[in-house]
């Protein structure tokens, strides 16, 4: 014949749920202070504001992953160069944790480190990577870095193991760039890295992203991106309005189908009134 548990033990019982309840809660403030500092990591490592030149208007997006422990190292840059020049990336780093947050910084401030040694796009992400290389970093990242002469449109763009970007004109003309990046940085010593060369029109629009921006369990990247050019023709022939094909842009990124780090950064040229540098001055590569 059965007999009911003692009060002793129902103490016990209601002891072990106290404890239980206790230490999930401490995990849950420690996973949810993780976060926090993950992302204020993030935050505190990209641009407080974008440069301002005549003749080119810049808009961004940037949402980080706050699912869990998903918080990445999406980024995205731009700086002024002293002969005027502008210097633009947009990168993703593998993982998803302050490991990756932190190593996120590493690179872009690389980036712009190494860029006063040589801005060409191509050079520039082969001396990134190389020194990426040598530092022995377990993490890896995607890039996009391209370089604006704002005096003449010329835009020149290098991609490693990154999604392509997107470009439009006020004719309703549109495409997404698929030309041959390189490897991803950190991963293969001496890899070169291709570079295309856009002429930017004037009313015409750019697009740099992140590939959780285009690409998740719901949405496959060639579809993202043709939404993305989709959205960029529309802007470029209503007036190219940059803050508010940003802001659609980050959009779509719902549509992804999971919670990932998303970032875009738009371009808009309304043409250079005089030359930014001497021709000489200039760091010569061949078109795309």
């Amino acid at each position: 014949m059965y007999r009911g548990g003692t009060a002793d033990d129902g103490e016990e019982l209601l002891s072990r749920l106290e404890s239980l309840t206790a230490r999930a809660r401490r995990l849950a403030e420690t996973q949810r202070s993780r976060v926090e500092l993950a992302v204020a990591l993030q935050r505190g490592m990209l641009p407080r504001e974008l440069p301002r030149t005549p003749g080119v208007r810049l808009a961004v997006g940037y949402r980080p992953a706050t699912q869990g422990l998903n918080v990445g190292g999406d980024w995205y840059d731009v700086f002024t160069l002293p002969d005027g020049r502008i210097g633009m990336s947009v990168g993703d780093v593998q993982g998803h944790n302050i490991a990756a947050a932190a190593f996120m910084g590493q690179v872009r401030v690389g980036l712009r480190a190494l860029a006063s040694v040589t801005a060409a796009p191509g050079e520039l992400l082969g001396r990134t990577n190389d020194l990426l290389v040598s530092l022995g970093a377990d993490l890896f990242a995607t890039c996009t870095f391209a370089l604006l002469d704002p005096a003449t449109g010329t835009l020149d763009c290098a991609r490693a193991g990154h999604v392509p970007h997107v470009w439009a004109t006020t004719d309703g003309d549109s495409g997404v760039d698929e030309t041959e990046g390189g490897p991803p940085l950190g991963v293969l010593s001496g890899a070169d890295y291709p570079v295309t060369r856009h002429r930017l029109t004037i009313g015409g629009v750019f697009v740099l992203l992140t590939d959780g921006v285009v690409e998740g369990p719901a949405l496959l990247l060639d579809d993202g991106l043709r939404q993305v050019r989709d959205l960029a023709a529309d802007a470029a022939v209503a007036g190219g309005d940059v803050d508010a094909l940003a802001a659609d842009v980050m959009d779509r990124a719902t549509a992804v189908g999971h919670e990932d780090d998303a970032a875009v950064l738009v371009v808009g040229y309304d043409g250079g009134s005089r030359r930014a540098h001497p021709p000489e001055a200039r760091d010569r590569e061949p078109e795309g």
